[in-house]
């Protein structure tokens, strides 16, 4: 008889992913938030940078101003979640902290920060209803760029994943180490777009020359008589 030893039952794994987006939508709606994709020189300092726009809020009278790297996603690339208000300071005073380009994200809230904690509980409640398995093969997690070793490590680290930075620069690293003369495996981003193997050949470019892209909607096209 065949067993399903995926970690997750896809059904269970959508209502997860249900429970997740509606709870963060609803946080979302509490405080006027987004996300600024920002493209810095080397000299940035994007940590210096979001203190200073939670300053600025503060001048402003909002109380426990959120501003804060949400995402890495390769060097000189981050993307930084919070109050509107600030992201609005940093784009106005770009060329101070060494921003080449900035754009706003077409989300709706401020997602992997403090702002989404109203979130955290429904998600986890919906978690507990749901068995977690260890997984067959090496699956990272984007919270701290290391292996999911067990169940409950699992559904903690998906908790945590909702109000924490997107490590994706740390995880490519991970992913890709290898002792020196090692060859890099294949790599295939499978869907719609190109982005990720885009930043796989920022973070590592020798990684990169063996990464192909396919994309399933012309397979599919394709595979019609």
């Amino acid at each position: 008889a065949y067993v399903h030893r995926a970690s997750l039952f896809f059904s269970l794994a959508l209502y997860a992913v249900k429970v997740r987006a509606e709870a963060m939508q609803r946080a979302s709606e509490a405080v006027p938030s987004g996300m600024l994709s920002v493209i810095g020189r080397r000299e940035a300092n994007y940590k210096f940078a979001c203190l200073e726009a939670r300053k600025h809020c503060e001048s402003l009278g909002i109380e426990n101003p959120v501003c804060e790297i949400s995402n890495y996603l390769f060097p000189d690339s981050r993307v930084i979640a919070g109050h509107l208000q600030a992201l609005e300071f940093l784009q106005e005073n770009a060329r101070k902290y060494y921003f080449t380009r900035t754009k706003m994200l077409p989300v709706s809230g401020a997602f992997h920060t403090r702002l989404m904690e109203p979130a955290v509980e429904p998600l986890a409640e919906a978690l507990k209803s749901i068995e977690i398995q260890k997984p067959l093969v090496c699956v990272y997690s984007n919270v701290d760029g290391k292996k999911y070793m067990h169940s409950k490590h699992i559904q903690k680290l998906l908790v945590k994943q909702v109000v924490s930075p997107v490590m994706w620069e740390q995880t490519m690293h991970s992913v890709y180490e290898r002792k020196q003369g090692t060859e890099f495996p294949y790599t295939y981003e499978v869907g719609p777009g190109k982005q990720l193997g885009a930043v796989l050949k920022k973070c590592n470019l020798k990684a990169w020359k063996q990464c192909n892209h396919v994309d399933a909607l012309e397979d599919e096209e394709s595979a019609r008589p």
